[in-house]
């Protein structure tokens, strides 16, 4: 009886642990002193960040404190993709971040080289947005999770699904 064994790879932001994230980084914001006074917020809408501040000083200030209480939350910031600052109303200053959710079609043969490139009797298949692997040892699936984790790739990656 010869099983194959399985994994998926895939990318994605916890939504909610972003949200509260972000509720953490705006309370700390209003009670800082350097920020008394200052009209900087963070605002979630869907897969984008977009925070304001007075200038790009205090931005740069303000990602700073949201960039910790995401590592506390365990979020990567790996899957953020910042725009330029742009000035906004009100002689403030702007900055949309977007999420990147999945695993697109660049990276997704980034990592099929990878895996192929390493000689483990294991085969991938794109679907979507997210990668199986397939293979008949589980130890070989366990070495391309080691593999990968170690790969310098531009995505924060789970791996899920594992039977």
């Amino acid at each position: 009886m010869s099983s194959e064994c399985s994994f998926d790879i895939v990318s994605k932001v916890d939504m909610q642990e972003l949200n509260n994230a972000i509720q953490q980084a705006e309370k700390e914001i209003l009670t800082r002193f350097d920020f008394k006074g200052s009209k900087s917020s963070i605002k979630l809408d869907k897969d984008q960040l977009v925070v304001t501040s007075d200038d790009e000083f205090k931005l740069q200030n303000v990602l700073d404190i949201m960039h910790a209480k995401m590592t506390k939350r365990g979020i990567s910031i790996k899957n953020l993709e910042y725009s330029k600052v742009e000035p906004a109303a009100g002689s403030t200053v702007r900055q949309k971040i977007s999420m990147k959710q999945g695993v697109d079609q660049e990276n997704s043969k980034k990592i099929n080289i990878l895996i192929r490139d390493s000689k483990l009797k294991v085969k991938t298949q794109i679907q979507g947005d997210q990668i199986r692997v397939t293979g008949k040892s589980r130890d070989d699936l366990q070495a391309v999770i080691a593999l990968l984790r170690k790969a310098e790739i531009p995505l924060d990656l789970q791996f899920v699904n594992l039977k």
